[in-house]
């Protein structure tokens, strides 16, 4: 059954495109996409799991049926938190989150203010970038190893360039080689564009200077072991600051909600029946 859509309203007016996989009277679940998606990259993951829980996925501000804020400053973390606060409308909920998604939820279920609305986070292929920053500190191997693979973010604070690559197609193709992407994913120029301000809004700021953001909440990391963009040990070695911890390294590149859903529903029914301690 497809979801019914609906709008929430964030605090400073943008207007969030909302799905919600109904089944009164079971736990939510919260999915939020990363770059360049929009919510459907939930789809399939979200109709294995509609009979477990109230699946609710939504636009990102900028990416798909979501309002698209023009100035580079909407799509900081603190805005980005107060669109998902506005989808959450003072529900307690699980959290499933992949890529800049994930990135956006540390920041949530790191915030005190939150903790209590956030029962479990399954986070795929997104660390926290306070995190990041004291992690890139350390030095070593595993620093400069994500270093290179993080190449395109200080490609995407390029003027210019980067929105001229994705209009012609260009980047599309180079990324693709990176890892396979279907014909139709869904996306739309705008989600490419706009998206990109995420990293320019935050990236810097936050690994310059990162705080020392904490969680309670039980956090289950997977890592996909063929992830062209994100290390496992960035990913993974999070234990300082989320004690409530369980990590999977498991086989497979960066798209995983979209290859692999079925692994994705199974590994949230695990970690919300094992760790949260809810009975599917």
């Amino acid at each position: 059954m497809p979801p019914s859509k609906s709008t929430a309203t964030s605090a400073d007016g943008t207007r969030i495109a909302v799905y919600t996989y109904a089944n009164p009277g079971a736990p939510v679940l919260v999915c939020v996409h990363g770059y360049p998606d929009n919510a459907a990259l939930w789809e399939p993951v979200a109709e294995l799991l509609a009979e477990d829980f109230e699946v609710v996925t939504y636009d990102v501000r900028g990416a798909g049926d979501s309002d698209h804020p023009s100035s580079t400053s909407a799509y900081a973390l603190d805005s980005l938190q107060e669109d998902f606060q506005a989808v959450l409308d003072g529900r307690v909920a699980h959290v499933l989150a992949h890529d800049w998604g994930s990135i956006q939820a540390w920041h949530f279920v790191t915030d005190p203010a939150l903790q209590q609305r956030i029962a479990s986070f399954t986070s795929i292929s997104g660390p926290s970038l306070d995190h990041a920053g004291y992690f890139l500190r350390r030095g070593g191997r595993a620093a400069v190893g994500q270093l290179l693979h993080s190449w395109y973010i200080f490609y995407f604070h390029l003027p210019y360039l980067p929105e001229l690559a994705w209009r012609k197609g260009w980047a599309q193709r180079a990324f693709n080689r990176l890892e396979r992407q279907p014909a139709d994913d869904h996306r739309t120029l705008g989600d490419y564009l706009n998206g990109m301000k995420l990293y320019r809004a935050n990236v810097i700021p936050r690994l310059r200077r990162p705080a020392e953001r904490r969680t309670d909440v039980p956090v289950l990391a997977v890592s996909p072991d063929a992830d062209p963009f994100v290390t496992t040990p960035l990913q993974t070695d999070v234990a300082r600051w989320a004690p409530n911890l369980t990590v999977k390294v498991i086989r497979g590149g960066h798209w995983i909600p979209r290859n692999e859903p079925g692994l994705v529903a199974e590994l949230v029914r695990e970690h919300t029946r094992q760790v949260a301690r809810w009975e599917a």
